[in-house]
């Protein structure tokens, strides 16, 4: 019998990130180990949707947006309590969520960090005070045509 070997799948920016980038944050941050240097887990994405209350279409697209984004079904996030002054009931639809982990994830951060943030109108960089104490980042984005797989319509 032939060996055949099977050609496995690296993305880009993970092979980065083990080649190059952990090397420097380990000098960078003083760190004996290299397993003590910090690397991404997970990639939350959130898209609110204020107007779902009114009109179950927008949650659609939002639905049909997000998995076109992430590559993976997004959970449907309700509302955890009432809120009399943004007419929203218990319960309610507001808005989608995916959690991204793995080669996915690198591939998203890959396309984020390269396409999307470079297409955004007047970007000025990512603000380092968006880190919380634990080692969490958060952003937003207006809008979500800056995505190539996203079609203006």
């Amino acid at each position: 019998m032939a060996d055949t070997q099977t050609e496995t799948y690296t993305p880009r920016l993970k092979e980065s990130f083990n080649n190059v980038l952990r090397e420097q944050l380990k000098g960078e941050l003083n760190l004996s180990n290299i397993m003590e240097v910090p690397r991404p887990l997970k990639v939350v994405v959130n898209m609110g949707v204020g107007e779902a209350s009114k009109d179950a279409r927008l949650l659609e697209g939002a639905v049909r947006d997000l998995t076109t984004i992430a590559g993976q079904k997004p959970a449907i996030r309700r509302a955890r309590k009432s809120i009399a002054t943004f007419k929203i009931r218990q319960g309610m639809p507001i808005g989608t969520s995916v959690t991204i982990r793995g080669d996915r994830m690198w591939d998203f951060l890959d396309r984020l960090v390269s396409v999307v943030l470079p297409r955004t109108r007047d970007f000025r960089g990512l603000n380092p005070a968006s880190f919380d104490g634990h080692g969490n980042y958060s952003m937003g984005l207006t809008e979500q045509l800056v995505f190539p797989e996203i079609d203006y319509d």
